[in-house]
C-alpha cells in the first residue's frame, strides 16, 4: 500500500523556483501547478498575427507587449500565461507582471472553458485591466469585455474591429485571420 503524502498549496516563490527548473510550463491556480498543453499550428498563427497587428499601436503608446511566455499574477495564489498582454504603466516584475491594461486569450477546444469562466473572473478583477479579449482560433470571431464606469460591457464580432481602449486604437479581425 502507498504512503499518504500531504499536499499543500505552493507559495509564489516556491512556484517560481519550480518553474525555473521545469521542462514544461505550468500555471498556478489557487496555489496548485497545472501543466500547460502545447498549442496547435492555427493557435500559434493567430497569436503571431495578433502580435503583428498590435505591435505598431503598442510602440506608438510606449507600452510593452508580451506573448505567451510572460506570466501574469492575478492574485497571491494564481499565475497564468496569457496568450498576449499589454502593459502601459510601470510594472517592474522580472518573471511576472501584475498591471496589464489588455489581456488576450486565443480560444481552442481545450482552453475555451477555462478562458471563459475561471480566467474571465480572475482577469476582470485586475484594477488596471481595461479590456479582456477572447479570439477564437477555429473561426473568425472575437469577444471583448470592456471596463466602463458602471462595470463591464460585453461585445462580440465576426467581422470588423474591436476597440483597444488603452492603446487608443482597434483590432481588425481581417488582420487577425490573415493567411489562415
Amino acid at each position: 500500500m502507498g504512503v499518504a503524502k500531504a499536499v499543500r498549496p505552493l507559495t509564489l516563490e516556491e512556484y517560481l523556483a519550480l518553474e525555473r527548473e521545469a521542462t514544461q510550463k505550468h500555471e498556478l491556480v489557487e496555489g496548485f501547478p497545472y501543466a500547460m498543453a502545447g498549442a496547435s499550428d492555427r493557435h500559434n498563427r493567430v497569436v503571431v498575427n495578433l502580435v503583428l497587428a498590435l505591435g505598431p499601436l503598442v510602440r506608438k503608446k510606449g507600452c510593452r507587449l508580451y506573448a505567451s511566455d510572460m506570466r501574469l499574477k492575478v492574485d497571491a495564489a494564481t499565475v497564468y500565461y496569457p496568450d498576449l498582454m499589454v502593459v502601459c504603466e510601470e510594472d517592474p516584475g522580472e518573471y511576472y507582471k501584475e498591471r496589464p491594461c489588455l489581456v488576450i486569450e486565443v480560444l481552442s477546444e481545450s482552453t475555451e472553458g477555462t478562458d471563459r469562466r475561471e480566467k474571465l473572473r480572475k482577469y476582470l478583477g485586475l484594477p488596471t485591466l481595461q479590456a479582456y479579449l477572447l479570439v477564437d482560433s477555429r473561426a473568425p470571431q472575437a469577444f471583448g469585455y470592456y471596463r466602463e464606469e458602471g462595470g463591464w460591457v460585453y461585445q462580440e464580432v465576426e467581422e470588423g474591429r474591436l476597440p483597444l481602449p488603452c492603446l487608443e486604437g482597434f483590432l481588425d479581425l481581417q488582420e487577425v485571420y490573415a493567411d489562415l
